[in-house]
Formats: C-alpha cells, sequence, structure tokens
C-alpha cells in the first residue's frame, strides 16, 4: 500500500453505488484539512478486517467531505499465516500506547493487555476501559498510519490464568524471560496456525506466572543479550517473528 488508508464502516456492493464512495465526518475531516487531499489523488478505503478498495479522489467539499471515484472491486487481503499475538504486560503511563502503536506498525495480528502480578498499572472499573478504549484507538490509528487494511485486534484485559489459556491453545507459546536459554531468533517456528509471545512488566514475570504459563506449554525464550523494556520488547519480538516466518520476506 502507497495511498492514505481510511477507514469506513463497511465495504460491500451496497456501501459503493456507482463506484463512488463520500467520505465524511472525522475521516473526511483528516482526508480534507488535515491530509489535504485533492481531485486526482489515490486513497484507500478499508473495513480494517480486511476488505479494501483502491480509488481516487473526485471532489473534496468543506472541510470534512471527500468524494471518492473510480474504486476498484473490493479486495481482501487474507488473515497472515502464522497468526502472532503478543500478551502485553500493562506499563505505566502511555507506554501502554507505544507498545501498541509500535507493534502494530511492525505487523502484530493480535494484542492482549495482560494484568501481571508485577505490573503498577492496574485497569479497574471506568478507568480500565477508557485505558482499553486508548489501546483500540491507537491501534486503529497506527494501522491507518502504516497503511495496513487488517488491523490487529486489541483484546479485553485478560488475567494469568486467561493468559493461560490462550498459550495452551497456542502452536507456539514464548515468554521473553531473562532465564531463557534459547534465543526466539533460533526458535523452531510453526509454519500456519498460532504463535503467542508473553511480554512481562517492568519488574518482570513472576516465578508463579513463570510455572503457569510453563504448564500451560510455554517456554521461556531471550531476544538477546541486552534487557529492552516492556514497551519495545514486543515490537522487536514480533519482528523477529515476521522475519523468520517469511512474513516479511
Amino acid at each position: 500500500m502507497t495511498a492514505p488508508v481510511f477507514v469506513v464502516d463497511s465495504l460491500g456492493p451496497a456501501d459503493l453505488p456507482g463506484g463512488e464512495y463520500v467520505l465524511d465526518g472525522p475521516e473526511g475531516r483528516h482526508a480534507v484539512s488535515v491530509k489535504r487531499l485533492r481531485p486526482g489523488e489515490d486513497v484507500v478505503l478499508t473495513d480494517g478486517r480486511g476488505r479494501w478498495a483502491e480509488g481516487v479522489v473526485r471532489a473534496a467539499e468543506g472541510k470534512d467531505r471527500l468524494v471518492v471515484a473510480e474504486l476498484t472491486d473490493v479486495r481482501e487481503e487474507p488473515p497472515g499465516r502464522p497468526r502472532i499475538t503478543v500478551v502485553q504486560a500493562l506499563p505505566k503511563g502511555d507506554r501502554g500506547e507505544l507498545a501498541v502503536e509500535t507493534m502494530t506498525e511492525v505487523g502484530v495480528d493480535a494484542i492482549v493487555p495482560w494484568a501481571a502480578a508485577r505490573c503498577i498499572t492496574q485497569w479497574k472499573g471506568e478507568r480500565g476501559l477508557k485505558a482499553l478504549a486508548k489501546w483500540r484507538a491507537t491501534a486503529r490509528e497506527a494501522g491507518k498510519q502504516s497503511r495496513r487494511v487488517r488491523f490487529p485486534e486489541v483484546a479485553d484485559a485478560a488475567t494469568t490464568k486467561q493468559v493461560a489459556a490462550v498459550l495452551a491453545g497456542a502452536d507456539f507459546a514464548a515468554v521473553l524471560h531473562e532465564s531463557g536459554e534459547i534465543p526466539l531468533a533460533t526458535a523452531e517456528l510453526p509454519a500456519a496456525g498460532e504463535i503467542v509471545l508473553v511480554v512481562g512488566p517492568e519488574g518482570g514475570v513472576s516465578p508463579e506466572e513463570l510455572e503457569a504459563f510453563a504448564r500451560a506449554g510455554a517456554r521461556p525464550y531471550r531476544l538477546g543479550p541486552s534487557v529492552l523494556r516492556t514497551s519495545t520488547a514486543g515490537t522487536a519480538a514480533t519482528a523477529v517473528l515476521l522475519a523468520r516466518t517469511g512474513r516479511w520476506s
């Protein structure tokens, strides 16, 4: 993808009458007032779930209305194989959004927020709902910025028990941890199915959590000789996995 990406609610035949689409609301405002798109420029419309169509700007009207014409047939990008899910322990401050943003730009398929025992940040009540909404909004915006048409899913916050259940269903399950004797860069990975990777909090994964994850089939792996922050480790690890599985080839 090289043209700017804009998100629409759905992309079915009824949504594109006569091969045109009127982009309005926040997306139209971004296209007209921020991107300052003009007639003749190429754009991509997507539902963020893999369906997309290319078009050409026919008119920019007012401050928030873009008319897109010459739309191609709707295409669908298949899900990545293998699918890569990162279980991300809750970082403090805005580092959670940073982790989501960079993992999305790199190409992760799903993110599971994890309330680890040693997390300083805890998502509870209304505050937790707002934090989750921020993560999902960040994934959407980063998906657009990186010209993706299939955005990562951001799940509800999970407990350690729930994370263990996710790991148990994976075709390859790993925990980034300094006790790992095998580098992630040399691990034997599946060509399809699901890869699930756990990134712990700044305080580290507790022995009890490591034991629970081991029972679920997850082994500890290391990235390299240096210790990364929780907000960057998932991005680095996802890049390694994408390169190793051939998805970046």
